[in-house]
């Protein structure tokens, strides 16, 4: 079977008696195990390490259905399998969300163990299985255990033996190399950013477990790792060069009837070794092929490395002048992305915005959780006086705190989180509070408490690029404004800054020199991590 087999219109695929949908339990032939364990891990983020407790603060783990029904990935995975008719899927239980999301920092090692035993645990009560799935992200970060998703594959690899395929889907931000595919078959990562085609991979990954475990397909894989890092805001795949870096691995899937092609761009607020761009290929059985394509795009991705790793953005102040300038013009609403705000506190933005007399704003959101424990426990309620100095708390990168004088318009559950508050202050503007670090993505998550978005002519987004998805990609704003902000820290273009222990940056373009760098891409060696690790 070629993949051109694969990319039947579903329609078609209906009318397969083979592929006629079932519950899972009835009388199927291969039996699937699904695992989901994701998190963009913030290492240089304060707030403290990421624990047991933080990871089941906003629920217990998740078993069973719920696991099949977790996420964009997990949905077109599942979607796709029981399309086929003929494969069970068992959910094993996961840790399902952590709270603070990615402005948390290094995760411990007592809980990923915690939940790697967990997910093992499980998959060794439901053998024999046929093939094991595992939806992840890619840019965890754990002290003492180098490469997390890597790590989760060996322990499932040894559960289940050399014979059982494993395919795993992964985010484009992932920190990854060759060695999660030393223990797994396949890895499919996002190739949009939004990622707009989660689902996508999780489909493509069930196509290609079905196919290995039918034994119509036998992975091999090849790994490159171009020495590029770039930031998170620079690998927006709506503009080139990421858009055109991405359009060569599709290029190379319609090309080659069964090779798969995924690009990581890399994470680099987390101070691992294996940061940075890294390219997965897999193939049926053709390691020459594999190596082919791998090497095409490790070319391209230094080719193009100049642009790619490189972005201005305008300051504060001038950011603020040009919303007033589109206003002026009647080109609103204006978004001020707020793209270097990790931890979700900064003020430059809200201070900019008062002193400059910008109303009409919509600011979604500002983190302060001290702010939202000294409402509740006045016993705050909407119609309230507000009157205190909000966020600034960090660390110099986070700037001053600002005063806020105006009137509580909504205290209670949004967002996810038990407890925000809304402010109405100035003129016509709103100020919502956070308990973390909240990346609002569309218009009508700021629909809390009254408030209309529609009627307001500037918002303020923590956000490098998934604003993108409900603002700017379905025109619902007519200009958007990428902001930076003062002194080199976490979240900026400036990673020289950042102090990495694990990341070798001086052997990164365009922080340092690479050197005679190709064909040891494949293979990162022993990092400071592992070595400390050893000791």
């Amino acid at each position: 079977m070629t993949r051109r087999l694969l990319a039947l219109p579903l329609l078609a695929l209906v009318l397969l008696p083979a592929c006629q949908p079932v519950d899972a339990g009835d009388g199927d032939e291969f039996t699937v195990a699904v695992a989901r364990f994701q998190h963009e891990t913030c290492t240089f983020c304060p707030g403290g390490d990421t624990d047991i407790e933080a990871w089941t603060r906003h629920r217990p783990p998740i078993e069973g259905q719920e696991v099949l029904e977790a996420g964009s990935y997990i949905e077109g995975f599942v979607d796709r399998s029981r399309e086929y008719g003929d494969v069970q899927l068992v959910g094993l239980r996961s840790p399902y969300e952590v709270f603070g999301g990615s402005s948390r920092s290094w995760n411990t090692e007592k809980a990923f163990d915690h939940f790697a035993d967990m997910i093992v645990e499980d998959l060794e009560s439901e053998m024999p299985v046929d093939g094991v799935y595992l939806a992840l992200h890619g840019a965890m970060a754990v002290r003492d255990v180098p490469r997390p998703e890597a790590e989760l594959a060996r322990r499932v690899r040894e559960a289940v033996g050399p014979d059982v395929p494993i395919v795993g889907t992964f985010d484009l931000h992932g920190n990854e190399d060759g060695e999660f595919l030393r223990w797994a078959d396949g890895a499919f990562t996002t190739k949009r950013y939004p990622h707009y085609d989660s689902y996508l991979q999780g489909e493509r990954a069930a196509r290609f477990l079905r196919l290995v475990m039918s034994g119509e397909y036998e992975p091999t894989t090849a790994t490159r790792k171009p020495p590029v890092a770039t930031a998170t805001v620079l690998q927006w795949t709506g503009q080139s060069p990421a858009m055109d870096i991405m359009e060569r691995a599709r290029r190379w899937e319609a090309r080659e009837d069964d090779a798969f092609v995924s690009v990581f761009f890399g994470y680099p607020w987390s101070d691992v070794p294996d940061v940075g761009t890294t390219v997965h290929v897999m193939t049926d059985g053709d390691r020459a092929l594999a190596d082919t394509i791998a090497a095409d795009m490790e070319e391209y991705i230094w080719r193009v490395r100049e642009d790619f790793a490189h972005g201005d953005y305008p300051m504060p102040e001038e950011a603020v002048s040009m919303a007033r300038d589109s206003i002026e013009a009647g080109a609103t609403p204006v978004v001020l992305g707020d793209y270097s705000d990790r931890p979700g506190d900064a003020t430059w933005i809200l201070r900019e915005l008062q002193e400059q007399g910008v109303g009409s704003v919509l600011y979604g959101a500002l983190r302060d959780e001290n702010a939202l424990q000294a409402l509740a426990e006045a016993g705050a309620e909407p119609g309230d006086d507000f009157s205190r100095e909000v966020g600034g708390f960090t660390g110099e990168s986070a700037g001053e705190p600002v005063r806020i004088d105006g009137t509580i318009r909504y205290f209670g559950p949004a967002f996810g989180y038990d407890t925000v508050a809304a402010v109405d202050y100035g003129d016509g503007n709103v100020l919502f509070i956070t308990p973390a670090y909240e990346q609002v993505t569309h218009p009508g998550e700021l629909a809390v408490g009254g408030v209309d978005p529609d009627q307001y002519d500037v918002f303020v987004l923590k956000s490098r690029v998934h604003f993108r998805r409900g603002f700017d990609e379905t025109g619902y704003a007519r200009a958007m404004i990428v902001t930076d902000a003062p002194g080199p820290f976490v979240g900026t273009t400036r990673l020289e800054a950042l102090d990495y222990r694990y990341l070798p940056l001086d052997r990164m373009y365009p922080f340092g020199d690479p050197g005679d760098w190709r064909g040891r891409s494949m293979n990162p060696g022993v990092s400071a991590m592992e070595a400390a690790a050893q000791q």
